[in-house]
């Protein structure tokens, strides 16, 4: 009987736990296999833990995590159900479709536990430093830094597997740009990374750069909890929402003087803060750099089969036999549903279990599907129906049962938000779950009043 093949996980977020909990589903199926992962952070869940940290974190790495605090959900949470794991399962009844940050982690806590996975399996305080891959043996050796007894005795480790699953996502490094006269600028100046709290605003104009998921909710967030209102600059286009009384949108800034912003329409306004929600950069150091991903936040990912097997395709990038994969490195209009499918194809591949095409069919695959980005991205719809469609074809590759498809619930939610009530109101609505069906509760409380992001209190009052 031969030795057990094994498989290197880096990182215990919410993709890597689905990783984790995917193996142990076809843990009796297939060949066998050890598990290593590690997590940098002390705690499981990745992004979904909360820190007043900014910048760098205890041991000298940059912070991971960026919630902050009344954080709610900004899409509705039917679209990030587990089919095998619901809402209701969980918490025992139906609750409203955008939960806060609290009621979501507990949620994720509940799934891991009913799937066997938590900290226990996980190398918490290890920092992986360094990948690298022989092509004659097909190993990867894998460096990490041991900070479990602490920064100053930080130790380095080493080990040998004969697979390696990447699952660090790509929302913890800023993308930051540059504006002229941004250097003077008087007030706080901060990326979205760094937002903790909106109570830190009250009072104040804010400008908000950058109009995507982040930008709309901390001006939202800060309108919310007392700030004067403020501007949200764009880069390619307005968001046409109807915003609460004292927001406005504009073009891109072009430069700062003092606390006023010149925009490129030629207007200008004062203001006490900026934000910078400019998005994040996909960046894996740690990686060997022939083997290391490198594109932009786009829907279909370049040198990914199925979005997930290293099969590349760009200049200079070498092949790793296979044996690499990078899960949840999409854009991402789905979450938990995409890195659960991901998973268990990359689980029933390494396992054995699924047959992996021949290369030239792969490569024909990528360019088909990276073909469409400009197409699809170019309508927020179209891009849902993309993402949908291909969560439904790793459906129909693994046979996993359940129900995927929550792209009415997606639609009806954008819908909603150029109502002419205001975008303050999306939160108020209701989305049955894609499993059951049941129909979402509303809450008992408007969002814009829901002052409160307690699981106790929301739960209660739902």
């Amino acid at each position: 009987m031969s030795d057990p093949v094994r498989i290197c996980v880096i990182g215990a977020g919410v993709s890597g736990l689905c990783m984790l909990g995917m193996l142990k589903k076809y843990k009796d199926q297939g060949r066998a296999v050890t598990v290593t992962c590690y997590e940098k952070q002390d705690v499981i869940l990745g992004l979904w833990n909360f820190t007043w940290r900014t910048g760098m974190d205890k041991t000298c790495e940059p912070v991971h995590a960026s919630q902050y605090r009344d954080l709610f959900s900004n899409g509705p949470k039917e679209a990030c159900e587990f089919p095998d794991y619901t809402y209701e399962q969980h918490f025992g009844k139906a609750i409203p479709s955008f939960p806060p940050r609290s009621v979501l982690r507990d949620y994720l806590v509940g799934y891991f536990n009913h799937l066997g996975v938590g900290e226990e399996d996980v190398l918490l305080n290890h920092s992986v430093q360094s990948v690298t891959y022989c092509e004659k043996t097909k190993k990867f050796t894998v460096t990490a830094l041991n900070f479990s007894e602490g920064n100053d005795k930080a130790t380095s480790l080493s080990d040998v597997f004969d697979y390696c699953v990447v699952s660090i996502g790509h929302f913890s490094i800023p993308n930051v740009p540059e504006f002229p006269g941004l250097d003077s600028f008087p007030g706080r100046v901060m990326h979205s990374h760094d937002f903790r709290n909106a109570r830190e605003f009250t009072g104040q104009r804010v400008l908000t750069v950058g109009n995507s998921y982040s930008g709309e909710d901390m001006m939202l967030q800060t309108k919310k909890f007392g700030a004067k209102g403020g501007t949200i600059s764009y880069r390619s286009q307005p968001t046409g929402f109807k915003w609460p009384e004292g927001i406005d949108e504009r073009p891109l800034v072009s430069r700062f003087d003092g606390n006023t912003a010149h925009f490129s329409d030629g207007t200008s306004g004062e203001y006490d803060a900026v934000i910078l929600a400019t998005g994040y950069l996909v960046h894996i150091p740690f990686m060997e750099w022939e083997y290391r991903l490198q594109c932009p936040t786009i829907l279909n990912v370049p040198d990914l089969y199925r979005g997930v097997l290293w099969t590349p395709m760009s200049e200079g990038k070498k092949s790793a036999d296979n044996r690499l994969f990078y899960i949840g490195m999409q854009d991402q209009w789905y979450t938990f549903t995409l890195f659960q499918l991901q998973a268990v194809w990359i689980a029933q591949a390494i396992k054995g279990l699924k047959e992996i095409p021949p290369v030239e069919e792969c490569y024909a695959e990528i360019t088909l599907w990276t073909g469409t980005n400009p197409e699809v991205t170019s309508c927020p719809y179209k891009a849902i129906q993309s993402q949908t469609d291909y969560l439904l074809r790793m459906q129909a590759d693994t046979g996993f049962e359940g129900e995927f498809d929550a792209h009415q619930q997606l639609f009806d939610w954008k819908k909603s938000k150029m109502d002419d009530a205001g975008i303050q109101e999306y939160r108020n609505r209701a989305y049955p779950s894609p499993t059951t069906g049941t129909m979402a509760p509303l809450h008992s409380t408007p969002w814009m009043d829901l002052m409160d992001d307690g699981i106790d209190a929301y739960i209660n009052a739902a």
